[in-house]
């Protein structure tokens, strides 16, 4: 596990804690689509860099 995925992972987990954060404030529904949208493609680039699979 480089750190360039590390990073991308843990950045993921952030958003994703900052939906549910934002979800329970009550924050309008774009903002949480926009954060989700950010957290996804960050743990999915983490994932996809370490190449486990080839």
């Amino acid at each position: 596990m480089n750190s360039t995925s590390t990073i991308l992972i843990v950045v993921g987990l952030f958003l994703v804690g900052g939906i549910i954060s934002f979800a329970k404030q009550q924050m309008p529904r774009s903002l949480i689509v926009l954060l989700s949208i950010g957290a996804g493609m960050c743990l999915v680039a983490g994932v996809m860099r370490l190449g486990v699979w080839s």
